[in-house]
């Protein structure tokens, strides 16, 4: 990382609806991936933080209950990473990527933001306020440096103009 980089970290917000109740047959694949994709994004290269409660997710952490889009409920991952490029390394690869393939199983579509992307000062981790208002800012006025995406890539506060990392070309 060059100058300025290194004082930041990314944090990450997405949210979905649930299509039945976590405790329903219909999502038992969903949640018996959660232990084993949590572990292996605890473990990953460039992992910092996640939003967690005793149990070990964030399933029943009350979030986002103004996305009213289905009476299952509304689920949130919250994070913070090194950087994009860790983020997408673990996303788009191995088990987690297996999920994210059966995501239309368990999780009504949304037209809206339902993920963005920020810059935090190196170990502070976000709350679920400050997502919730990420989120909501990116519906608003799409992607700024504020709130952004993986297809609409900002880079740390600091870096150069016109600077983007080579692997997030192509991130759909």
């Amino acid at each position: 990382m060059d100058g300025d980089a290194g004082r930041w970290e990314l944090a990450q917000v997405n949210i979905a609806r649930l299509l039945a109740p976590l405790s329903s047959t219909q999502l038992a694949g969903f949640v018996a991936a959660l232990e084993p994709v949590n572990a292996l994004a605890d473990a990953a290269p460039g992992f910092r933080w996640r939003l967690q409660d005793d149990s070990g997710d964030a399933t029943a952490i009350p979030a986002f209950t103004w996305d009213t889009g289905t009476s299952a409920g509304v689920i949130v991952n919250l994070t913070v990473w090194a950087s994009a490029e860790a983020l997408a390394d673990f996303t788009f690869s191995g088990r987690h990527r297996e999920v994210l393939r059966r995501r239309r199983e368990w999780f009504q579509p949304m037209s809206e933001a339902y993920l963005a992307l920020w810059w935090v000062p190196a170990g502070a981790w976000p709350t679920v306020a400050d997502a919730e208002e990420r989120v909501r800012h990116l519906r608003e006025h799409g992607p700024t440096p504020w709130a952004f995406t993986l297809r609409e890539y900002f880079p740390p506060p600091g870096t150069p103009a016109g600077t983007v990392a080579s692997s997030q070309a192509g991130w759909s």
